[in-house]
């Protein structure tokens, strides 16, 4: 059964790296993208809970750290691992990432690296 990827970015160019890049890699991944904190929640209401959501911090109407306290605040999302994707590179923006998300990982990024990261939480949980 493959894994599924939530990734939450506004970024067209890097949801579109990161899906095509990650399934490329990997034919058990499955990504589904979003570009905002909105319709991410619109598509967790209505859908199966990703394994693990890639996250956005700066992003308009919704920072990534907001729709983490809503996943956090929710009983069904509040165990989907985070990680952190953004062109934040403040030593306060890596701190509170790696605290609250399970990892923090900086734009530009490499996708194999960015995999590796991901199994690594992935097989923690199995």
């Amino acid at each position: 059964m493959p894994k599924k990827i939530l990734a939450v970015d506004d970024e067209l160019d890097v949801i579109y790296t990161v899906k095509h890049g990650l399934e490329g890699l990997d034919s058990d991944l499955e990504v589904t993208t979003v570009t905002s904190g909105k319709k991410c929640f619109e598509f967790l209401e209505s859908n199966e809970t990703p394994d693990l959501i890639l996250l956005d911090i700066m992003m308009p109407d919704m920072t990534g750290w907001e729709v983490l306290k809503k996943l956090k605040d929710h009983p069904s999302w509040k165990n989907i691992p985070v990680i952190f994707l953004t062109a934040r590179t403040d030593r306060v923006a890596e701190n509170a990432g790696s605290f609250l998300g399970e990892d923090y990982i900086e734009k530009p990024f490499k996708v194999p690296e960015l995999k590796q990261r991901i199994d690594k939480i992935l097989n923690k949980l199995t």
